[in-house]
């Protein structure tokens, strides 16, 4: 297989996108070539300014997670300082800076015991150490809404 001019003697390993324009990286970061079809569709896929270059903590953070790998879609590298994991099912799962690996796992172990992805969310911030922050959906907020009004209406 001969590589576009963006040639690299690297191995694919990742898919990186950024500014709207996907390419197969190595391991290293190096751009091999543009994504020009879907053979290379099961490799991990990364996006953002610089993701390209944090391939191996990207590995990681979906390492740490165990058998939750196969619902990690993407990772999204945020202000070049930290992840953000995308869910097959569309969920953000924001996580800290400093050992994103940890929050990873203890995001698995959440789902394991809670099945936080199975809710009706859209995200879930991890980005403070020892506090868990859920952002629920339109439809799951203004049922909550609705809840507590009635439960307000009752107490007069």
């Amino acid at each position: 297989r001969r590589w576009g001019r963006n040639q690299s003697n690297g191995t694919p390993a990742a898919i990186w996108q950024n500014g709207g324009k996907l390419s197969i990286v190595s391991a290293d970061g190096k751009v091999i070539d543009d994504m020009r079809d879907q053979r290379f569709a099961g490799l991990p896929f990364v996006v953002g300014d610089g993701a390209n270059q944090r391939i191996d903590q990207y590995r990681k953070i979906v390492e740490a997670v165990g058998d939750l790998a196969p619902r990690i879609k993407a990772g999204a590298l945020v202000s070049g300082r930290r992840w953000s994991l995308f869910s097959t099912n569309g969920v953000e799962i924001r996580l800290p800076e400093l050992d994103p690996e940890g929050a990873a796992a203890g995001f698995a172990r959440m789902q394991r015991d809670y099945r936080i992805l199975d809710k009706d969310i859209v995200a879930v911030d991890l980005r403070v150490p020892g506090r868990v922050e859920v952002q629920l959906s339109s439809e799951a907020a203004s049922a909550r809404l609705d809840s507590l009004s009635r439960k307000t209406k009752g107490k007069v």
